[in-house]
């Protein structure tokens, strides 16, 4: 694994272990360019955000800063071991918090970005975007999910080979 593009491409980032499962490059370079106006010079939230992967795509291709929202051991391990192999720890904040709690604080218009990637056939996913409706904390939300499952709204779905889609919100 590693960056793509920007000013860390070519970057090896280090991946957990155990039931991770880290975004294709494929997706992960797709997700960040159609989102890449909204991310210059922008503040970031990455939920559930694992490695830090997308987060840290984003920094790299222009974002100012992003918070990363990750409670698993094994993951927040690789990412601060990826923050800190990049340097960036001065606009990057890790909060090892569990993820729904943590929109719940947030008030509109908190961040430019939103980034999450829940785990397949969890409904944290749906409780997020009840949240996002209710209360949009970004003006873009970017949601890595499972083929199967069904966004209403007027997002824009994004199909990959595989299990994985993707679907932007915008306020």
């Amino acid at each position: 694994m590693r960056i793509l593009k920007g000013s860390h491409a070519g970057r090896a980032l280090t991946s957990p272990g155990g039931k991770v499962r880290p975004t294709p490059e494929e997706v992960r370079d797709r997700c960040v360019e159609l989102v890449e106006v909204e991310l210059q010079d922008a503040r970031i939230l990455d939920l559930f955000a694992g490695s830090g992967a997308l987060g840290l795509e984003a920094l790299s291709r222009g974002a100012r800063s992003v918070d990363f929202v990750e409670n698993g051991s094994e993951a927040l391990h690789s990412l601060k071991a990826n923050v800190a192999a990049l340097k960036e720890r001065r606009r990057c904040r890790i909060f090892k918090k569990d993820a729904l709690p943590w929109v719940e604080k947030l008030p509109v218009g908190a961040y430019a970005v939103c980034f999450m990637d829940p785990p397949y056939q969890s409904r944290k996913l749906d409780r997020v975007l009840e949240r996002w409706t209710a209360v949009p904390f970004s003006n873009v939300l970017v949601i890595e999910h499972d083929a199967e499952h069904r966004i209403e709204g007027h997002g824009k779905r994004h199909d990959f080979p595989g299990p994985t889609r993707v679907t932007i919100l915008r306020v």
